[in-house]
C-alpha cells in the first residue's frame, strides 16, 4: 500500500467536501485576508491599550482566535468573509482544537505548510478544517 495521497481534481474531494459553495474549502485568498483583519484588529487594540507591543499585539491576536473559534465558529475575519472552522465530520471545534490550532498558527510555519487539500499543519493538528459558510 502506497502512503502517496490519492489524486484529487479538487481541494478537499478526499475529505468529502464539495467542490465548491457551502462546506468547501476556504481558498487561501479568502484565508489570508481573513488573517489581515484578524491581525489589523489585533494591531488596533494593542495601539489603542498597549502602545503598540508586538508581542501583546500576538497575545491580543492569539486571544481573539481562542474566544471566537470556539463561540462563533471562526475569527471576526473569518466571519466577515464567509467562513467558519469546523471539525472534519462537521461538528462543533469544542475548546481545546481552537487552542491548539491557536499555538500552532502563532509559531507560523505550521499556518504556511499545507496539504493537498489547502489544510495548514495548524489545522491538522487541532482536526479541523476552514470551510465557506
Amino acid at each position: 500500500m502506497s502512503d502517496r495521497p490519492t489524486e484529487q481534481s479538487y481541494p478537499g474531494e478526499r475529505l468529502g467536501l464539495p467542490a465548491t459553495g457551502t462546506g468547501s474549502i476556504a481558498r487561501p485568498g479568502r484565508r489570508a485576508a481573513a488573517l489581515l483583519i484578524d491581525w489589523a484588529c489585533a494591531v488596533v487594540v494593542s495601539i489603542a491599550f498597549f502602545q503598540y507591543d508586538p508581542m501583546l499585539t500576538l497575545a491580543v491576536f492569539a486571544v481573539v482566535q481562542m474566544v471566537f473559534l470556539p463561540t462563533l465558529s471562526g475569527s471576526p475575519g473569518h466571519v466577515l468573509l464567509g467562513m467558519r472552522l469546523t471539525r472534519l465530520d462537521g461538528g462543533w471545534v469544542g475548546v481545546w482544537r481552537p487552542i491548539v490550532r491557536t499555538v500552532l498558527l502563532v509559531l507560523v510555519i505550521p499556518a504556511v505548510v499545507w496539504d493537498v487539500d489547502q489544510r495548514g499543519l495548524h489545522d491538522k493538528g487541532a482536526g479541523t478544517v476552514l470551510v465557506r459558510r
